[in-house]
This record gives structure tokens, sequence and C-alpha cells, in this order.
């Protein structure tokens, strides 16, 4: 069971929530996977999603194909309690320009929730694991684009936007950054 740690209203009614346990299974619009280029779901939380998901979330993805770093794309959600998942594309620490690509990826990933009406969106710690992204430096950039993003379209659908972490190290990062 995913359990709530911090709670903050931030503008016009908007939640923003850290949530610790694991993605797949948040009640929500749309989950917010930490993609590759190619969309290829093999480890970390892509790996999580289709095995939880179903098949259907990879080939619906094959048929999308490249998705830039810093872009995002959308799918069925298959049997996730989530109806779709955004596959955010986030950098590999060391590309170049790493905190512009992460700050795209978590804004295009807002935006195409607010362009299908999403009231609801889940999202982990993007590039922070297998991509290297320095854990502290990822929160920050995180919870302050989800803020800026929610201050510039205060009318969007989004109502509630979480971010869902599994390990403990990284609710502790998060926590402190809030």
């Amino acid at each position: 069971m995913n359990q709530v740690i911090r709670k903050q209203e931030i503008k016009n009614g908007k939640i923003l929530e850290i949530v610790q346990g694991d993605i797949t299974e948040e009640k929500v619009d749309a989950i917010v996977n930490a993609a590759n280029s190619h969309l290829k779901h093999g480890g970390g939380v892509a790996g999580a999603i289709v095995r939880k998901g179903g098949q259907v979330i990879q080939e619906e993805s094959d048929k999308i194909g490249f998705v830039p770093t810093g872009e995002a794309a959308i799918t069925p959600a298959g049997k996730l309690p989530a109806k779709y998942v955004i596959h955010a594309v986030g950098p590999r620490w060391g590309e170049g320009k790493e905190n512009e690509k992460l700050k795209n990826a978590v804004k295009n990933s807002l935006k195409l929730a607010e362009e299908n009406n999403f009231t609801s969106l889940s999202m982990p710690a993007i590039s922070s694991g297998i991509f290297g992204f320095p854990k502290e430096q990822c929160a920050d950039i995180i919870l302050e684009t989800i803020r800026d993003y929610t201050n510039q379209n205060p009318e969007g659908s989004l109502r509630e936007i979480r971010i869902c972490l599994f390990d403990q190290e990284m609710v502790k990062i998060f926590e402190m950054i809030f």
C-alpha cells in the first residue's frame, strides 16, 4: 500500500504529494515511466511497469518508436490501476545539458497529462536510477519544475501530482527538499 509522506497545496487547490511505494499500484489517470529514447522497457521502473501492466505497453511503445531526451509519449496502461503511462525520457548523467533535459522531461509529462485532461498524475524520480543523475539535484529539479509549471498553468486540469518513490533514501531526499 502506497503511503503519503508529505502533502502540500501548491496553486489553485492543486496538491503535490511525496509518496512512498510502488508506482505500478498508483490509482491515478496516468503514471510516468522513466523511459529510454527507444522505449525499450527492460529494467528499473520501466521493466516493472511492463511486467505488471502487460506486454501491451511495450507493443504500444514499439509503435511510437523513438522519443528524444526531454520529450514524452503516451500509451495505455494495460492491466495497471492507472489508465495511461506517460513515457518521459530523462537524461543519462554525463551526456550534457542534463538539468535542462530533466526539466523538459518533467514539464512535457505534465503538459501531456493536461492535453489529455488528466486530473491526477504520479511520477518517479526520473533519471535518478540507472541513468545516474545525482539524487539531490534530481529531486530539486523535479519539485521546482512541478511548482513552476503549476504556477504558470493555474487553470490546467491536473489537481493531484504525486512523486512516487520506491526506496527510503529517495523518500528522505525528497522530504528534505520538499
